[in-house]
């Protein structure tokens, strides 16, 4: 199911590349608190699942999960910084290979991205193996992502090249939300905090869509006007309200004596 990236492996670039910042070091813990609070969830599948965020300060750079290691075994330290080309700017090990085409493709396509998150979680991704429109505009979890979201119809097979990693760049467009049919679901966001809390609640809306669905009841939708103003409601103190979730989150995962931030 994964394939370790061999290509440019670990050349390193002339440029000297300062990664010790304390805005980097931040980076990296709030992102191996991701994968933490998304392994505990159930989140990830095996090892194949990867997220990434762009280094502060360096827009050609991104950190990204090691090839080999399930989420539950991410720390700050462990996560690699690599560039657009395929190169291990630091860290020891290499992306997986479908990690890299995506990811890198993505974050040189769409700056606005800071953080991208692919998963294959379950209710999201179920929803993706159905025909028509995956997420149902039902209750008020799912109007958050309310004309955010797009759908990559065309599965492919594994992104193993970077026409791969671009073709789904282009499908997300300028959406923050891409369901992938016959294959998972990609979050994108302006911070790590921001990621986090749609993936959170993208898999929150999906579950309990699916136990509607599972009623064979009749779907009670929510009328477009009221969706549109409950998303803008919703996106008011969005970033904020996304910054207290990771906040919390990560409190918790240090009382329960999870070392993400080693």
């Amino acid at each position: 199911m994964a394939h370790s990236l061999s290509v440019g492996s670990s050349t390193t670039p002339s440029r000297i590349v300062r990664l010790d910042s304390d805005a980097v070091m931040q980076a990296r813990i709030e992102l191996a608190a991701c994968f933490r609070l998304a392994a505990q969830r159930g989140y990830e599948e095996g090892v194949c699942n990867h997220f990434s965020a762009i280094v502060p300060g360096h827009d050609d750079l991104f950190l990204v999960n090691p090839y080999g290691y399930a989420f539950s075994e991410i720390t700050a330290s462990r996560l690699l910084v690599c560039d657009f080309e395929g190169r291990v700017i630091a860290g020891d090990g290499q992306p997986e290979a479908t990690a890299f085409y995506i990811h890198a493709r993505l974050h040189r396509a769409k700056p606005r991205v800071k953080a991208a998150f692919h998963t294959h979680m379950p209710n999201a991704t179920a929803l993706c193996l159905v025909e028509g429109p995956p997420l149902l505009w039902l209750g008020q979890t799912a109007l958050k992502f309310y004309g955010r979201t797009a759908v990559d119809e065309n599965y492919n097979g594994l992104a193993l090249d970077e026409s791969e990693g671009d073709r789904i760049a282009e499908a997300m467009g300028d959406a923050d939300i891409l369901f992938l049919k016959n294959h998972g679901v990609m979050v994108g966001g302006a911070s790590i905090a921001e990621a986090w809390d749609d993936l959170y609640y993208l898999e929150r809306a999906a579950e309990v869509q699916l136990k509607a669905m599972s009623s064979n009841r009749p779907l009670k939708p929510v009328p477009h006007e009221i969706a549109q103003l409950t998303y803008e409601q919703m996106r008011l103190g969005d970033a904020q309200s996304a910054r207290a979730h990771l906040d919390s989150s990560m409190r918790i995962l240090r009382s329960q004596g999870i070392g993400f931030d080693e």
